[in-house]
C-alpha cells in the first residue's frame, strides 16, 4: 500500500468542490449513513487518496469502483492523515479504536461521526492525544437522504485548529458544520437533538392516532400543523414520510438505535442531576416497541403502539 500524502492546513480550502482537498483519508463504517457520507467525500475530493473499511466485505466493495482501496483498520491508522468513523455506538468505536491506536500516526486527526456517550468520548480523545494525534467528535443529524445528498448537520466538539484543518472535509458531507465547544460538546448537542426529536415524533404519533379516531384525516392534520406553530423538521420528515404513510423500513434508524441514543440522554441527565421525565417516558415506549418485535424497524414505528385497539 502506498503511503498517503501528508495533509496540512494549507492543503485544504474552504470550498470543498474546488477539489483542493489532498492527502490520505480513511473511512471506517459504511452502513446506512456512512456509505452516503463516504461517497460524497470521494466525489468532492478527487485529489485525495481513500482507504475504507467495513466488517461486511459487500459494504466496502462498491467503493473500490469509486477509486478507494479496502484496508484493515491498522493499515488505515498507519497510512491516513484524517480518519473518519461512522459506527453504531460507543462500544463499536471502542473496538475500532483499540485496533487503531497502536498504529496511529502522530499529527493525524480522528473524527468520530457516531453517537457515543460523552464520558466515553472524552476518554477516546485522551487516548488519541497520547499518540500525538487529535480527536474531533462530530456526530451527524438529519436523515439517510441527507447523508446521500451531502446535506447533513454536523455537530463538532474539539479544538478550533483541528476543526479548521478538516472543515473542508466535513463540508463535503454536510451543509451545516457547527462548532459546539471542546471535546464531548458535539456529543452533548447531538444526544439532546435526538432526545427532542424522539419526543416530538412521539407527540406527532399520538396526535395522528387521536385525529384519525376523531374523524380528521391524518393528511389534513399534518398539513394544518405545518402551517402553524407545531411545524417542525420532524413533522415534515418523520411525520409526513413515515407516520402518515406507515412506512417503517428496515435498515433505517431503528427503534433499537433510537433507544440507545435516548439512553445516552438519560445518562447525561443523571450525570448532571436533571430528572428527564420525557426521556424516561420514551424509554418505556421504546421498550414496548422492542417487546412487540419492532426493534429493527424505523423508529417512528412506535406509532403502532398508539393506534386505538379494537
Amino acid at each position: 500500500m502506498t503511503a498517503g500524502i501528508p495533509m496540512t492546513q494549507t492543503s485544504t480550502v474552504a470550498n470543498p468542490d474546488t477539489g483542493a482537498i489532498t492527502g490520505c483519508i480513511g473511512f471506517i463504517g459504511l452502513g446506512v449513513m456512512g456509505s452516503g457520507m463516504c461517497r460524497n467525500l470521494i466525489r468532492r475530493a478527487p485529489r485525495a487518496s481513500f482507504f475504507v473499511h467495513d466488517p461486511r466485505p459487500e459494504a466496502a466493495a462498491p467503493f473500490v469502483g469509486l477509486g478507494a482501496q479496502v484496508a484493515a483498520i491498522a493499515e488505515i491508522a498507519a497510512q491516513c492523515d484524517v480518519i473518519l468513523m461512522s459506527l453504531p455506538n460507543g462500544e463499536a468505536v471502542e473496538q475500532v479504536l483499540s485496533q487503531m491506536l497502536p498504529n496511529l500516526r502522530a499529527g493525524s486527526v480522528v473524527i468520530d461521526t457516531s453517537t457515543s456517550p460523552v464520558a466515553q468520548t472524552r476518554s477516546f480523545a485522551e487516548q488519541v492525544k497520547q499518540r500525538g494525534a487529535a480527536w474531533l467528535d462530530a456526530p451527524i443529524a438529519r436523515t439517510r437522504e441527507a447523508a446521500e445528498t451531502g446535506t447533513l448537520s454536523i455537530m463538532v466538539g474539539g479544538a478550533d485548529e483541528d476543526l479548521t484543518r478538516v472543515r473542508p472535509i466535513l463540508e463535503c458531507m454536510g451543509t451545516d458544520v457547527s462548532h459546539c465547544g471542546s471535546v464531548g460538546a458535539g456529543q452533548v448537542v447531538k444526544i439532546l437533538n435526538n432526545m427532542v426529536l424522539f419526543q416530538t415524533v412521539n407527540a406527532l404519533s399520538e396526535a395522528l392516532a387521536i385525529a384519525r379516531e376523531a374523524g380528521v384525516p391524518g393528511e389534513v392534520l399534518f398539513d394544518v400543523l405545518s402551517k402553524g406553530s407545531a411545524d417542525s423538521f420532524a413533522l415534515r420528515n418523520h411525520g409526513m414520510k413515515a407516520l402518515l404513510t406507515g412506512n417503517f423500513p428496515l435498515r433505517a434508524f431503528s427503534t433499537s438505535y433510537a433507544r440507545k441514543d435516548n439512553s445516552y440522554a438519560l445518562q447525561l441527565a443523571s450525570d448532571f442531576g436533571v430528572k428527564a421525565e420525557g426521556a424516561q417516558l420514551l424509554d418505556r415506549i421504546f421498550d414496548r416497541a422492542e417487546a412487540a418485535g419492532l426493534k429493527d424497524k424505523y423508529f417512528p414505528v412506535m406509532h403502532q403502539l398508539h393506534q386505538a385497539q379494537d
